[in-house]
């Protein structure tokens, strides 16, 4: 295929509307030629012993480090602005590095070497296998920081990794794929394509393990692509995070706390906040303290590293958003706050939006919404906001706001997510290099810890290598196995 006869993706800019990127649509052959170029490097990086393998991370470490700051003003771009965007160069840095630390203790404590129970003449030892080629498709939202949440602990359990950034928002790679080709080793087992869906498809064909963050869907085809297959795949497939917050709970906390779980980052996180359960006895004064709170939020229009809340990174979610709202508000919801996609300077913005007088016939509290919406409902008792929070098909995260850990705790154990945030909201990040997780529902599919230490063993296959000490069975003589002694 021709330069010219490549087909190519127009990509918008959020905050200007414009487009100002055009995005070569990889073939399957170009896809497979790097799939097999990866595929004859791993064996090679796999033999390398861990610590080797850590050293080279080390090296990229510091690569990453001299480029930080431009892989976070490219990830910006991206985004709109998001201002965790500025950071993103840091926070995968913190990624490397956590690993570089905690890949060698995570294998020890997943290995066995030492008698076998059963059989104590028989010696047992594991062997960690890595999968060959890793393919992760990343989604729009948080589009460097998912996708290497997945590559980088591949990459030191010895993985070739083939990622591709959404087509949404491609720029980040050409900076972090700079700072890889500084390290050779490295650069021979860590490729990228550009594309859409049907690079995609590509890569899950050419692969032995797939990630993938994004919709349920999507999630839905690359599931059935994968099991046609046999492969393993990992998908996070987002939420519709409930926070219940008690007739006990300190409302200046509850308030904040809410606030930024809902509206962080647009709105446009897996684990936002978009369903809101208050307490009857303070529900009017919960929602008129967090409307104070939500009129002082500002956009970014002006500055993106001052305001609080950027663009919709993809533009068609604004409509979605809007969509929502409009079914809501015809069947009865009040909207006290925002209410309304803006456009300013071509980009698509919306200001924190509270919403009254919903339920659940809404699509604002059933389907995942993917902005700055808070949606505030009453409970009566704290067993039906229980039964609220868990009517949904999803189960990514959820929170809890009460007087004291001691209530909060028990409401969250009943709770159905992956992980239940107490007195707090948006607590994801406080997993990293602590503990895995795993999701209830549509949210995550395919087992295996994303998060924590053990993360790693997602990429790896363990063997069991078993030595006989003593003397083998003889089938002359094994008429006694299974009778107990003496019989």
């Amino acid at each position: 295929m021709t330069e010219a006869e490549q087909r190519s993706v127009a990509v918008r800019n959020p905050r200007t509307g414009a487009v100002d990127f055009h995005l070569p649509v990889a073939s399957h052959a170009q896809v497979a030629e790097k799939a097999a170029r990866l595929r004859k490097n791993q064996p090679a990086w796999a033999a390398l012993p861990l610590q080797q393998r850590i050293g080279v991370m080390q090296r990229w470490l510091g690569e990453v480090a001299k480029r930080a700051n431009d892989i976070s003003a490219a990830d910006a771009v991206d985004t709109g602005g998001c201002h965790t965007s500025y950071v993103q160069g840091f926070i995968t840095m913190g990624n490397i590095g956590g690993w570089i630390e905690d890949a060698e203790a995570a294998l020890e404590k997943a290995a066995y070497h030492g008698p076998s129970r059963a059989m104590p003449s028989v010696e047992v030892r594991t062997q960690f296998v890595p999968y060959p080629l890793v393919s992760v498709i990343g989604p729009w939202n948080a589009p460097m920081m998912l996708v290497l949440l997945d590559a980088i602990p591949a990459l030191f359990a010895g993985c070739a990794v083939l990622i591709k950034p959404s087509e949404v928002t491609p720029r980040w790679v050409a900076p972090l794929f700079e700072t890889v080709a500084q390290v050779p080793e490295l650069a021979a087992v860590f490729e990228f394509v550009h594309g859409d869906g049907t690079t995609g498809k590509a890569m899950i064909e050419e692969a032995d393990l797939v990630c993938f963050t994004g919709s349920v869907p999507t999630g839905r085809k690359i599931a059935v692509q994968c099991a046609e297959r046999l492969i393993p795949c990992y998908l996070e497939l987002g939420g519709k995070d409930p926070v219940i917050v008690t007739e006990t709970a300190d409302l200046e906390r509850a308030t904040t706390a809410v606030l930024r779980g809902a509206v962080h980052a647009n709105g446009m996180v897996c684990f936002s906040v978009e369903r809101i359960y208050v307490a009857e006895a303070i529900h009017d004064a919960f929602v008129k303290l967090l409307a104070e709170k939500a009129e002082k939020v500002r956009l970014n229009c002006d500055d993106p590293r001052a305001g609080h809340l950027h663009p919709f990174t993809f533009a068609p979610q604004a409509k979605i958003v809007a969509q929502q709202l409009a079914e809501a508000v015809d069947k009865g919801a009040s909207v006290l706050t925002g209410g309304r996609v803006e456009e300013i300077g071509g980009g698509l913005y919306m200001r924190p939006t509270i919403v009254t007088g919903v339920d659940h016939t809404m699509a604002l509290m059933r389907d995942e919404t993917f902005g700055p919406i808070l949606p505030v409902m009453p409970f009566a008792s704290v067993e039906e906001a229980i039964a609220l929070a868990n009517d949904t098909e999803f189960g990514l995260t959820a929170n809890v706001i009460a007087g004291s850990e001691e209530e909060a705790l028990a409401i969250g154990e009943r709770l159905n997510a992956g992980s239940v945030f107490m007195q707090d909201t948006f607590l994801t990040f406080a997993k990293n290099r602590t503990v895995g997780s795993n999701s209830f529902g549509v949210s995550g599919v395919g087992g295996g810890a994303r998060t924590g230490p053990e993360a790693i063993l997602r990429y790896v296959r363990r063997k069991a290598l078993l030595t006989q000490h003593g003397e083998p069975a003889d089938i002359q003589n094994d008429h006694h196995l299974g009778k107990p002694a003496g019989a």
